[in-house]
């Protein structure tokens, strides 16, 4: 499945050349990641009070077509692997039907020592589970 989330450009994600700056891509798949979560029912606060918290791995970015102020963008987050400790995600930024950016997010479930943990039991089934074609 494939969760959207929209995102309006704003002048402060833009760089001199008026085009959205780089690392707010970043920003902008962060965003959308925590909404999947939160659609798919995980209260993070409470996750971390247990000890548990998800971190990024890894990222592999692809700049393809420039955004500007007042774009109004979806990202299209996809969970694409499930495993023990790690999760994989292909994210996606469209500006209607242009791809504007995609990345691909490996994300690890950690323990307050930053040590490896496995994805709880109910955690894996909510991730597992994740409603599509959400917003605000």
């Amino acid at each position: 499945m494939t969760h959207c989330w929209p995102i309006r450009v704003y002048y402060e994600d833009t760089d001199l050349a008026g085009i959205v700056y780089y690392a707010n891509y970043l920003r902008f798949i962060e965003r959308a990641r925590s909404e999947l979560v939160r659609a798919a029912g995980i209260d993070q606060v409470a996750l971390k009070a247990a000890g548990l918290v998800f971190a990024v791995r890894r990222v592999e970015a692809d700049y393809i077509s420039p955004a500007r102020f007042d774009d109004l963008l979806e990202v299209r987050s996809t969970l694409t692997a499930l495993k023990g400790a790690s999760l994989e995600m292909r994210q996606e930024v469209w500006r209607e039907t242009t791809l504007v950016f995609r990345a691909g997010v490996t994300l690890v479930m950690l323990t307050e020592q930053g040590r490896p943990a496995r994805f709880p039991a109910d955690i894996r089934a909510s991730l597992a589970s994740c409603p599509a074609e959400l917003g605000p």
